[in-house]
Parts: structure tokens; sequence; C-alpha cells
């Protein structure tokens, strides 16, 4: 039999495409496990998350319960809660399409649309307070509108009504209220 011989540089090119390919798998491998973690963290990982799980599940359930004895009618079942607020925080953030996704399924539900509006509503009068670097204020603000949309932020409900004058005195001039806090600034065009 006789022994074919390649050109040098066929064997040069081949021996470069076997160590590129092997390069290739051994660095595919190194990124596959790069993303698990170490084997030690995982049984120390799951017994906090699962507490805080448990806590968190328990508060959701207990914001389900506080909305359907605060509100009379479909505006407080659970599924009308759970998207309503779901479509107020989208809302919030601007996500409108699927804000408009989420509020389809709010009307199939069959309740009622201007609770959403009237918590949106709510939520926007106390866009000062809202901390945007703290997921958890904006969720319990839109919890507290969605429970009771006519509330007011305390600055605007802590002004009393000025009161008639009484005989001939003359009325003290009334104290200048404070400013109420300015909605978040609106995010720079595209």
């Amino acid at each position: 039999m006789r022994r074919r011989m390649l050109d040098p540089r066929v064997a040069i090119l081949t021996r470069f495409a076997a160590a590129g390919l092997a390069l290739l798998i051994g660095s595919a491998g190194a990124l596959a496990q790069s993303g698990t973690p170490a084997p030690q963290d995982q049984g120390k990982a799951p017994a906090g998350n699962a507490a805080d799980a448990n806590k968190d599940n328990q508060r959701k359930a207990d914001e389900f319960v506080e909305a359907q004895q605060a509100i009379n009618g479909p505006a407080g079942n659970p599924e009308c809660v759970w998207l309503g607020r779901r479509v107020v925080s989208l809302m919030w953030r601007d996500d409108l399409d699927t804000a408009f996704r989420h509020l389809d399924l709010y009307d199939r539900f069959g309740c009622p649309g201007g609770h959403v509006q009237a918590a949106f509503r709510c939520l926007t009068r106390f866009g000062g307070q809202i901390d945007p670097k703290v997921a958890e204020t904006l969720s319990s603000r839109i919890h507290a509108c969605w429970i009771n949309p006519g509330a007011l932020p305390q600055t605007a409900a802590a002004s009393p009504a000025p009161a008639a004058p009484a005989g001939n005195a003359t009325p003290a001039p009334a104290a200048s209220p404070s400013p109420a806090p300015s909605a978040a600034p609106a995010p720079p065009a595209k």
C-alpha cells in the first residue's frame, strides 16, 4: 500500500483546526459549568429562600383577604386584585403595551375597569412619596390605593377647611399651604 503524502500546508492547517476544536470544546465545558453554584452553597440558599418565600406568600394572601373585606363587588375578588394592581404597576412604569394586555385579561374576568382608573389616579397623587429605588414602596402604595382609591397625601388631607369668621372679628390671614410633592420627573424622550 502506498502512503499518500499531504501537502505541508494542509498538515499545518489540520493541526491548527484540531487544536482550535479542542480549545472550543474545553471552553464550552468551562462556560457551562461556571453558571452553577458550588455544591456546598446549594444547601444554604434554599433554607433562607424558603422562609422568605413563605413569608411573602402569607403577606400576599393577607393582602387578598384584606382587599376582599374592604371592597364590595368584583374589584375585591383575588383575580381582580392581582391583575388590577399589576396593571397599575405597569402603567406607572410606562410599560403600556403589557399593561393593556393585562387589562384585557382584567376585563375578561369581569373586573371593573373604573377601579383601575381610580387606583392609578390615587397613585399619581402620591408620586413624590414613592422611592423608585425601593420596590416595596411602590407595591405597598399600589395596594393602599387599590383598597382606598380616594386616599389623599397627608399634606392635602391635613389642611383644614377655612372656618367662617364669627361676628365682626377680622380673620387672620390664611397660612400658605406647603407645596405638594411633585410627580416623578418624566423620562427623557428617545
